[in-house]
């Protein structure tokens, strides 16, 4: 069989046909890899990684973690630029040439960052108001935070099975990581008991 249609015109039809309803990610997958197969035969591998793409690109919008909408009037009005050099200048001196989290700057040979408070692909634009100066550590930590809260959750899902069990040496490492994790604030609102 003959591919009329690539992966992500299809995902596109799905949304495009269910427009403005915000739709969970397994009900997207699990249509367009029955439709993948019926129309070419072949498996479609990895379509998540499809549809954040799309997101990404601005052709869908994500409400929530798993959960995306095709709104056209959103799709026709959304800005993906980049701060421009004269924003960029305006933003690090309106921060004093100095990261907002940790107050290094390029006098202590520390590589600064314009940063968007809000993501361009969650629909942040580059405006002054919505950019920010980050020392290039605390840019790369903003990025990855998500991969972080993942973590320092399962943390807390293992200590507890360790406490439940009385397995003490475990429940002793778990608060061992998650210690650290205090003493670096990352994730500082994701609060845990002993």
């Amino acid at each position: 069989m003959k591919k009329q249609i690539s992966q992500s015109d299809l995902i596109l039809d799905f949304f495009r046909e269910n427009p403005k309803r915000n739709i969970k990610h397994p009900e997207v997958v699990d249509w367009v890899t029955k439709e993948w197969k019926n129309r070419t035969g072949d498996v479609f591998r990895d379509p998540d990684r499809q549809i954040r793409l799309l997101s990404q690109k601005g052709l869908l919008q994500k409400i929530s973690k798993g959960v995306y909408r095709y709104d056209p009037d959103f799709i026709g009005n959304r800005m993906l630029k980049d701060f421009t050099p004269s924003q960029k200048a305006k933003i690090l001196a309106r921060d004093g040439y100095r990261c907002v989290i940790c107050g290094r700057g390029e006098a202590d040979g520390i590589e600064l960052q314009v940063d968007h408070i809000k993501a361009k692909d969650l629909g942040g634009e580059a405006t002054i108001e919505n950019g920010q100066t980050l020392c290039a550590q605390h840019n790369f930590r903003k990025k990855n935070y998500k991969q972080t809260e993942t973590g320092k959750k399962m943390f807390f899902r293992l200590y507890g099975l360790a406490k439940s069990i009385g397995d003490i040496e475990l429940q002793k490492f778990c608060v061992d990581i998650l210690e650290v994790f205090e003493k670096n604030n990352v994730n500082g609102h994701i609060e845990w008991e002993r």
